[in-house]
């Protein structure tokens, strides 16, 4: 049976508050607790059974519940062990009746879902305490339950928002990728192949080149600082004014009586250095090696802007590196840069790499170096070509036992043909 009463001025009896659920065999101590209940403002709904309670919270949304203890049939703590099974997702507060004293049947109560006690006879100021305690735990409960669902919804919509940006960052993978060329190309002379890794999604490395002539050829490694986009963005930039696709933006290349030559690489460093200076406010900035390639007399001209040393391998075997300096390009005003030239002989290769390569870690910590990439390049003086990027990957990943590099992996490899094709 529902009992509602009006309601006088009621000690936390909220407006449109669900009812209290008062189970008890006994008609008296029911009609007891109901008028009691009325006083503070509380609607109540009256159970004789626990199959009677049981039935009534299937249907109504019950928060507070008292029950007596001992009951035919069914008993309160049976009634609060089933209550809390269908009522597991919502908050609620049971409050069990009982003249039970002892430590271990008070424990069977709590283990069973009880979350407070009253003695019988009850005193009316216990009541009312007990119930305070009950409306500050179930105020709680509904707060936890409403924040929790905010943050599913925020979670759910920094999913959706993650899953476009990783969309994104695939679409910017694949459109840097597209900044590679092709990954070999065989010139009169020379194989020229390139090794391109992002450690992420995208990364902050750049390999290329670009032609001059039928028979020389601009080819650079870049390696921004950082990682993400920003500094994909960059290197976009950098592949921009350093494009074969788009000579006339080539800030490399000049035009001197129609005929297209290279400007000398350092002055092409420097060139950049004031560009991105310019055109970027940020704390970014990039190493590279540019060289001025003839591949006819296997003769080349380089920049080291705070790139690592490329590394010659002779037709022998024998490893060297090129020593060169140079400030960063993008860090300093008015920068200057070294110069290096060299020749190939037949047989002879040249590698141009980023510090992905000789900054590879072990599992250990210990870096590849620049003897762990000679040593490398020695183990594997007998593959050209694509062959000699696959192994020198290989000995990377087995270097970092794993594939997951810290760092990107870039590089370019010129081989001048022994056949001289």
């Amino acid at each position: 049976m529902t009992v509602v009463q009006p309601k006088p001025a009621a000690f936390d009896a909220r407006s449109g508050a669900r009812p209290v659920l008062v189970v008890d065999d006994s008609r008296a101590q029911r009609r007891l607790l109901v008028k009691t209940l009325a006083k503070w403002g509380f609607e109540t709904i009256e159970a004789a059974s626990g199959e009677a309670a049981l039935e009534i919270s299937a249907s109504v949304d019950i928060e507070l519940v008292i029950s007596d203890w001992l009951m035919p049939g069914m008993s309160g703590v049976e009634f609060c062990r089933a209550f809390r099974a269908l009522k597991a997702d919502r908050p609620a507060y049971f409050i069990l009746l009982t003249a039970q004293t002892e430590r271990e049947r008070l424990a069977e109560g709590l283990g069973n879902g009880a979350d407070d006690f009253l003695s019988k006879p009850f005193h009316v100021a216990e009541l009312k305490a007990r119930l305070r305690a009950g409306e500050r735990v179930l105020t709680a409960q509904r707060e936890l339950i409403a924040k929790n669902r905010l943050l599913t919804r925020t979670l759910d919509e920094l999913h959706e928002v993650h899953a476009a940006i990783d969309r994104g960052l695939r679409d910017a993978r694949d459109f840097q990728q597209a900044l590679v060329p092709d990954r070999f190309i065989a010139l009169p002379g020379m194989d020229i192949s390139m090794l391109y890794r992002p450690s992420g999604h995208v990364g902050g490395d750049l390999v290329g080149l670009f032609p001059v002539s039928d028979s020389r050829y601009g080819v650079f490694s870049v390696d921004v600082a950082g990682h993400g986009i920003a500094s994909a963005l960059m290197t976009a930039r950098v592949a921009g004014h350093l494009s074969g696709t788009t000579p006339d933006r080539n800030v490399a290349l000049a035009v001197e009586n129609g005929v297209t030559t290279m400007h000398p690489p350092e002055r092409v460093c420097a060139t950049l250095n004031d560009l991105l200076l310019r055109e970027f406010d940020t704390d970014k900035y990039l190493t590279m090696v540019l060289a001025d390639v003839d591949i006819a007399a296997g003769r080349i001209i380089m920049a080291q802007a705070g790139h690592p040393s490329p590394a010659i391998q002779r037709a022998d075997g024998a490893v060297s590196f090129v020593e060169t300096s140079g400030m960063p390009i993008g860090l300093i005003e008015g920068a200057a840069f070294g110069r290096a030239e060299i020749s190939l002989g037949p047989g002879d290769r040249l590698v141009l790499y980023s510090d992905g390569l000789t900054e590879c870690p072990s599992s250990e910590g210990e870096l590849l170096d620049e003897a762990g990439l000679a040593g490398l390049l020695d183990a594997h003086r007998n593959a050209a070509g694509l062959d000699l990027i696959d192994a020198l990957t290989s000995g990377l990943i087995a270097h970092l036992g794993g594939e997951e590099f810290p760092d990107d992996l870039s590089a370019v490899v010129l081989e001048r043909r022994s056949d001289q094709r």
